[in-house]
């Protein structure tokens, strides 16, 4: 059973049905409309941008002013809701992807920049962090941090294997955190610990997940539903050991307890997209009052400019140094 899309079983886009892609893996999607799971794949269009004389038009069938390259490395996400025809086989071919009214992306591999949509849709990014085993690597936290501020989406921070770890050291570990704004839980799949706090938060939400391999992914999902951890890791085996930058299997679950969730198996790292050197320190919360007050207001970098206001907010211990530290790692990419 996948994601709920029991509300698009009987909508009709320009005489498409419509449903919710909850599957794609190298170019083949499936889709859910109502009890039905059709396999899909897309019309040629799809792969084109139609430009129009007026903007956003809602039919298939205005007069197209010219054609484009897409800029995406694949114009549909797992969470899109698509309009398709059947194609009399069991089969459909998507014609259409329906406004988002979100979407987590980043910089795909390769020469030429492209965006890679992870997931369409979203309503929260949950970071999966262990406390020990492998040790917690704070700088790529915030990585995932900001990549979820740059989507406009919501960030949950859950730490797994408390059980290894002196709860007060990491309390203080993740102050900050918790002064910033952001929420995190603390779970123990081998304790039960957490797990309730953790299935609560997951509820009649769709949610990314995000994390390392070794960081207890697949038993927290086990804790909070028994075999749901081993049908998500099942998923990323493909691509284990290979080198890939890309993920090109991802698969949306839902969760009994209402919800969905999906993995991000095989993405070592997220480069960030659309996300220009004047824009980043926006998206770190903390540094925002200090935008605009700087001796070079707009055109400050925040790296070694005279009569920055975020560099003296480091200074007087306002913003961590160690947020500071991730904003320059960043900065420098």
């Amino acid at each position: 059973m996948h994601a709920d899309a029991s509300n698009y079983e009987n909508l009709q886009v320009n005489g498409a049905l419509t449903g919710i892609v909850v599957r794609k893996n190298r170019g083949q999607y499936l889709v859910q409309s109502g009890e039905l799971n059709i396999p899909c794949s897309i019309s040629s269009r799809l792969r084109k941008k139609l430009i129009y004389p007026t903007a956003a038009p809602t039919s298939l069938h205005h007069r197209v002013q010219r054609v484009d390259d897409i800029d995406v490395i694949d114009p549909i996400a797992v969470g899109d809701q698509v309009a398709y025809f059947e194609a009399g086989d069991g089969t459909g071919v998507i014609q259409e992807v329906l406004p988002r009214r979100s979407q987590l992306s980043r910089r795909a591999a390769g020469d030429i920049p492209l965006e890679q949509v992870m997931v369409a849709n979203v309503d929260q990014v949950v970071i999966v962090f262990a406390a020990a085993k492998p040790a917690p690597k704070w700088n790529l936290l915030d990585r995932y941090l900001v990549t979820a501020e740059s989507a406009g989406l919501s960030a949950l921070i859950c730490i797994t294997k408390l059980d290894l770890v002196d709860e007060a050291q990491l309390d203080e570990e993740l102050a900050l955190y918790r002064e910033i704004g952001y929420r995190y839980l603390y779970t123990s799949a081998n304790l039960g610990q957490g797990i309730d706090d953790f299935r609560a938060a997951l509820k009649d939400k769709v949610s990314i997940l995000m994390g390392k391999s070794g960081v207890g992914k697949t038993s927290l999902l086990n804790a909070v539903e028994p075999g749901l951890g081993l049908k998500v890791n099942a998923v990323g085996h493909g691509d284990v050991g290979k080198g890939r930058h890309t993920t090109t299997h991802l698969e949306m679950f839902s969760l009994q307890s209402g919800g969905s969730v999906v993995d991000t198996p095989g993405m070592r790292e997220f480069t960030l997209w659309n996300v220009d050197e004047f824009g980043l320190a926006g998206l770190f919360p903390e540094m925002r009052p200090y935008l605009g007050r700087c001796q070079f207001r707009s055109d400050c970098l925040h790296d070694h400019e005279p009569g920055c206001a975020v560099r003296k907010a480091v200074v007087s211990g306002e913003i961590h140094p160690r947020r500071y530290q991730s904003y320059l790692k960043l900065l420098d990419e």
